[in-house]
């Protein structure tokens, strides 16, 4: 009889709502982040997702929530182990992972469906076609991700990127220098550079905008990315964390005045005429077309293919990695929780 009670208490238990998921999530795990910029518009569905409590709901406490210095930073910032979880460019995480077998990074989440790599120049400067850009001075910070794809960029439209000089720069001076007359045309997310130079009384009509993507440089961006080994010891915590971040995105879509507020607070410094433009240009990248139709955050593995292939060819890389070793889709939450309305 005591058999029979004890069978039948583990049966009872195996039957109630208590899942494992639900274990794990009532013992926070501290996670270390890294976003892969600054705080701005574009960050700050983060903020927004932070704010609500959307990470917290999932089970997620955030012993590091870090700005970066650039797409790549973030990267070998999880590599080295600073940090769990990063937000930073794929083609980066590419890169890496081909130059350092053994310590390879995962992607989790797509978030920038579209790469918003773009060249800047004001129209004054005559650069209307890649070939105008041989004989000029492009400005970037060296870890900017449209700047580490120039050559990828100039191979594919006949251009001799040693005729294309270039001066390293902080980033809170590129729009400046450009405004100056220092450089020639910027490197830069579009969305980045465009606000900052009508913040600078710069006419959007004597903004050039030359977009990558234009070019032949169908690429994905911005992923959120881990290491195996942490996917491997936490992953109830990075379906929570990949859970939250979905749902901070579409909050942000649905309202960004909200995720601008959220923001302003976290940075009070921030001003949120500048970063409501760059938030809206964001989502242009992130909701398009084909994320409104398919959902949010997964990949298509053909695309993906040939992004490594065009990186992998552009970054002259010893190897060329298949792409289920670079996007793991397995903690992303149903279809239906990942549809922008």
């Amino acid at each position: 009889m005591l058999i029979r009670a004890f069978i039948a208490a583990l049966a009872a238990l195996a039957l109630t709502p208590f899942s494992g998921v639900e274990l794990a999530s009532a013992q926070p795990a501290n996670v270390r982040f890294v976003l892969d910029f600054l705080l701005q518009g574009q960050q700050s569905p983060f903020v927004l997702g932070r704010e609500r409590g959307y990470y917290a709901a999932q089970g997620i406490k955030f012993a590091n929530f870090d700005p970066g210095r650039g797409g790549a930073d973030s990267i070998t910032k999880v590599a080295s182990g600073t940090h769990d979880i990063g937000f930073g460019d794929l083609s980066a995480l590419i890169e890496f992972n081909a130059r350092n077998p053994g310590s390879e990074l995962i992607a989790v989440l797509m978030v920038y469906d579209r790469a918003p790599l773009s060249l800047i120049s004001l129209k004054k400067a005559g650069i209307t076609k890649p070939t105008d850009l041989m004989g000029r001075k492009g400005g970037a910070p060296t870890v900017d991700a449209t700047y580490r794809l120039f050559n990828v960029f100039a191979r594919l439209n006949g251009v001799d990127p040693a005729k294309v000089s270039w001066v390293g720069v902080q980033p809170q001076v590129r729009e400046p220098m450009l405004v100056r007359g220092d450089v020639d045309f910027s490197a830069a997310w579009v969305m980045t550079a465009v606000p900052g130079l009508l913040k600078l009384d710069v006419k959007r009509e004597d903004i050039n905008v030359m977009m990558l993507h234009d070019y032949g440089l169908d690429l994905y961006a911005n992923v959120v990315f881990t290491t195996p080994a942490f996917a491997k010891a936490n992953p109830n915590a990075l379906r929570g964390f990949v859970k939250a971040t979905i749902q901070s995105w579409l909050s942000a879509a649905a309202d960004p005045d909200a995720a601008i507020a959220a923001l302003k607070k976290s940075d009070s410094m921030s001003d949120p005429a500048q970063e409501i433009g760059r938030l809206k240009s964001a989502l242009e990248f992130v909701v398009t077309p084909s994320v409104r139709s398919k959902g949010f955050g997964d990949v298509d593995m053909a695309r993906l293919k040939k992004h490594i292939e065009l990186v992998s060819r552009g970054f002259d890389l010893p190897r060329q990695a298949p792409p289920e070793s670079v996007f793991d889709s397995q903690f992303l939450p149903p279809l239906t929780e990942r549809q922008f309305k």
